[in-house]
């Protein structure tokens, strides 16, 4: 038997995380990005990664259709563009409030984005209410500074470790 939702949710909220936008481009429908949390490396070799990208969003279809995306793991400063790719905000209000470029394979790479990866879908998953995408790295920005995490329901920064 499963847990509640909110016991669920309650229980999650206790993984501390990196926050990523997830990008897809398409000339006839334009930029689309979203807030994702649910990231992570799947192999070296060759390099995958995988995010989770629920099926409701513009953003998760273009990627499927395309097959083209990239993940911008968000710096610590750019809390506001987490805010801004997790929802309310327009499409074109999202990519309006900040600087992006397309990647060689056609994704919106974040200027100021700690790292941002250019992705080949690989393979695509229903899981309850969320595509498992694992994409092929093809092409990599790495930018450097301090991350963005995520945690109890909050943002946070990195702190010196004592030891």
């Amino acid at each position: 038997m499963s847990i509640e939702a909110v016991q669920f949710k309650n229980a999650l909220r206790l993984w501390a995380s990196g926050v990523t936008v997830v990008t897809a481009h398409a000339p006839e429908q334009g930029p689309r990005g979203m807030t994702a949390t649910s990231f992570s490396s799947v192999s070296m070799e060759p390099p995958q990664i995988l995010v989770c990208l629920n099926q409701n969003t513009d953003t998760g279809a273009l990627v499927r259709e395309t097959g083209i995306f990239a993940v911008n793991v968000l710096a610590a400063a750019q809390q506001a563009a987490s805010n801004q790719f997790a929802g309310g905000a327009t499409q074109a209000e999202r990519f309006a409030a900040l600087g992006w470029q397309l990647s060689p394979a056609g994704a919106p790479w974040f200027a100021e984005a700690l790292v941002s990866l250019e992705c080949k879908v690989v393979q695509c998953v229903t899981a309850g209410t969320h595509w498992v995408v694992i994409g092929e790295v093809t092409d990599a920005v790495c930018r450097g500074g301090e991350p963005l995490l995520y945690f109890d329901g909050a943002y946070r920064g990195l702190a010196p470790v004592a030891g």
